[in-house]
């Protein structure tokens, strides 16, 4: 029997999108401690590289899907255009206790594009079918399934495409408001979300509907909520730099009692101090759980964690230059005793 988190979760969801390089197993467990959203994901793994590797390349990716208990519920995302690899890697996410599974059919990524998962998966719904039966095989029924992907490839085609994925009975449906074609070049349509809505209720199915693109905060989350009705709202951008987003969830949400209204969040009570804290402790976390990744991936993070104060580019530039964890805490020590946190 399946069990269904998705169900139990009070309306509206507030979630966190998974990101390539950004939402690893560290800033997750960052993220986890100092502003939990409703659902977290893992980064994106491929389910051919956790079937066919060899062990100590399995190993590597096996690293990707580490969560903690602090993390639930959390959903492991694959991507694979083979649905017999997708059932034997989906198999393997329900024997790793994941509370759910979601499909990517949505990455732009040539790579990926090019053994026929993410969003290529859009030019072939009978393929995407397919692939959702198998994940749903693989699983045994017993944890929920869901996808995340886009308007259309090249153009707009959500009338013919969101109707294929409802038809495999899918818990949640992800869309990012915008085509493959349209990347981010252009502002993601949310009146699209609000069609995904209504054709969703047409079918009469029971998947959710959650809306992704350019949600800037809470106040952009609640609009969009209002004018789509949307299940729930996934934020990817607005989280760079700053774990405390989801801080206030359950205020935010409903307005629910917070057991220390003294540290409710916003954006002007976190110092300086504290962002470089928070920042060194993600640094060390990136070493111990991700040694098989490189060190400069964590340095993407310094941009967002290191801006908006007086001095933040000269202290970039230094992190930039630092290759370990034990570095980047003698540069910020370094900043620190000179006076330069306000």
């Amino acid at each position: 029997m399946e069990k269904n988190f998705w169900k139990k979760l009070p309306k509206p969801l507030f979630v966190l999108a998974p990101m390539a390089d950004v939402t690893d197993a560290a800033f997750r467990r960052v993220i986890a401690k100092y502003g939990k959203p409703d659902v977290m994901w893992t980064e994106f793994v491929s389910a051919d590289g956790l079937v066919l590797a060899p062990e100590q390349g399995k190993k590597k990716l096996l690293r990707d899907l580490i969560y903690t208990e602090s993390e639930r519920p959390i959903v492991a995302q694959l991507f694979s255009g083979q649905p017999e690899r997708m059932k034997k890697a989906a198999a393997l996410v329900l024997d790793l206790g994941f509370d759910g599974l979601d499909i990517n059919m949505g990455c732009p990524d040539s790579s990926i594009e090019k053994q026929g998962a993410g969003a290529s998966m859009i030019k072939n719904p009978a393929l995407a079918r397919e692939i959702i039966r198998a994940v749903q095989e693989g699983v045994n029924n017993q944890i929920p399934i869901s996808v995340k992907t886009r308007l259309g490839y090249n153009k707009d085609e959500l009338e013919t495409w969101l109707p294929e994925l409802l038809a495999e009975n899918p818990a949640a449906v992800t869309i990012h408001a915008r085509t493959r074609k349209e990347m981010s070049s252009v502002p993601a349509d949310w009146d699209r979300i609000k069609r995904a809505v209504e054709i969703r209720n047409e079918k009469g199915s029971e998947a959710l509907i959650i809306g992704n693109g350019d949600v800037l905060d809470f106040d952009d989350a609640r609009k969009k909520i209002s004018e789509t009705g949307a299940d729930g709202i996934m934020f990817g951008r607005a989280i760079f730099g700053n774990p405390w987003l989801f801080a206030n969830l359950a205020h935010e949400k409903d307005g629910r009692h917070i057991e220390n209204p003294e540290k409710v969040y916003t954006k002007n009570v976190i110092s300086i101090d504290q962002k470089l804290t928070v920042m060194l402790e993600h640094t060390r976390l990136f070493e111990q759980l991700l040694e098989h990744k490189n060190f400069s991936i964590m340095k993407k993070h310094y941009k967002a964690y290191v801006s908006g104060f007086d001095g933040a580019a000269e202290l970039r530039t230094a992190l930039m230059a630092a290759e370990n964890s034990e570095e980047v805490e003698m540069i910020v020590k370094q900043w620190i005793s000179e006076g330069k946190v306000n």
